[in-house]
């Protein structure tokens, strides 16, 4: 576990490569990972994960799927997408073997692109060039309740309670995109989402970018990056929220959360974890118990 004394700091990173010994991957992992706190899943589309630990735990960690020679060079240039901790992110450490990184819910569908345009992933100073033109449709491939604590200027709400009713949305929409010549900009947290969608969003003819690295590397490459972002970034973690400087803010579980069933149970469980540590005690108490990331990007 990390050492109670050590500030905090957040990587989370993924993947999509395919992998002929997931399950021997998932072992180096366990390996890998045995110092610090988070969830990493494995399947033989690739991997993602989020962990937090010292600063020296997780340059070790990096420095590991990048160099270590047993991961054959699959990760040598994996991004990682850094963040603060002042409450404890998580409390223990787990690492899963799926059957998807991400669960899409169409069967075929993998994340595993070859031929995948490299026009379609936009570096952050692409991708605000972008959504200021007028013939662009942004699409926030999130939550609704993600949505509604923040969001980039004009994004769309597709009204999401589960990744699998995102294929229905585009359905629906794509014939009139395409028929306004509209350019259909997509984002999510950590790219993750996108990335799982957007080739098999080309069937449709559509005009498809996605912001590479998601609002964590927007936030990480633009000092001004609030000048296109309004409110704070849902962290599937028990920091709750992020403002665009990658701070935790004070937000809590019952600011995020309705009362509908697809989001009561979100916060029921958020209230069983705040009603052992308030989010403001767990504040720099680093061994103070907290969840783990069931619900990553």
């Amino acid at each position: 576990m990390p050492s109670s004394a050590l500030p905090l700091v957040h990587t989370s990173f993924y993947r999509f490569v395919a992998l002929s010994d997931p399950d021997a991957i998932a072992g180096i992992l366990r390996e890998l990972v045995a110092t610090l706190t988070g969830s990493a899943l494995v399947a033989e589309e690739g991997i993602s994960g989020a962990l937090a630990g010292s600063v020296e735990q997780i340059d070790a960690f990096e420095r590991a799927m990048h160099q270590d020679p047993r991961l054959q060079g699959l990760f040598a240039d994996m991004p990682f997408k850094r963040s603060a901790c002042q409450t404890p992110p998580f409390w223990k450490v787990r690492v899963h073997r799926k059957r998807e990184i991400v669960a899409l819910g169409l069967d075929g569908v993998s994340g595993l692109v070859p031929d995948r345009a490299q026009g379609q992933h936009l570096s952050p100073q692409q991708w605000r060039d972008l959504i200021a033109q007028d013939n662009v449709v942004v699409i926030d491939n999130r939550n609704s309740f993600e949505y509604r604590l923040g969001r980039f200027k004009n994004a769309i709400d597709p009204h999401v309670d589960n990744f699998r009713d995102f294929p229905d949305y585009v359905s629906s929409h794509a014939d009139q995109w395409r028929a306004e010549g509209k350019k259909v900009a997509m984002y999510c947290t950590g790219g993750i989402r996108c990335e799982k969608t957007s080739a098999w969003m080309q069937q449709f003819g559509l005009d498809i970018y996605q912001l590479d690295g998601g609002i964590l590397n927007f936030f990480q490459s633009l000092p001004d990056a609030d000048k296109d972002w309004q409110g704070e970034c849902f962290v599937f973690d028990n920091r709750i929220a992020i403002d665009t400087r990658l701070q935790e803010t004070p937000t809590t579980a019952d600011e995020v959360y309705n009362d509908s069933p697809d989001e009561l149970w979100r916060k029921e469980r958020a209230h069983r974890l705040d009603s052992v540590t308030p989010k403001a005690s767990r504040v720099n108490t680093p061994d103070a118990p907290t969840a783990g990331p069931d619900d990553q990007d």
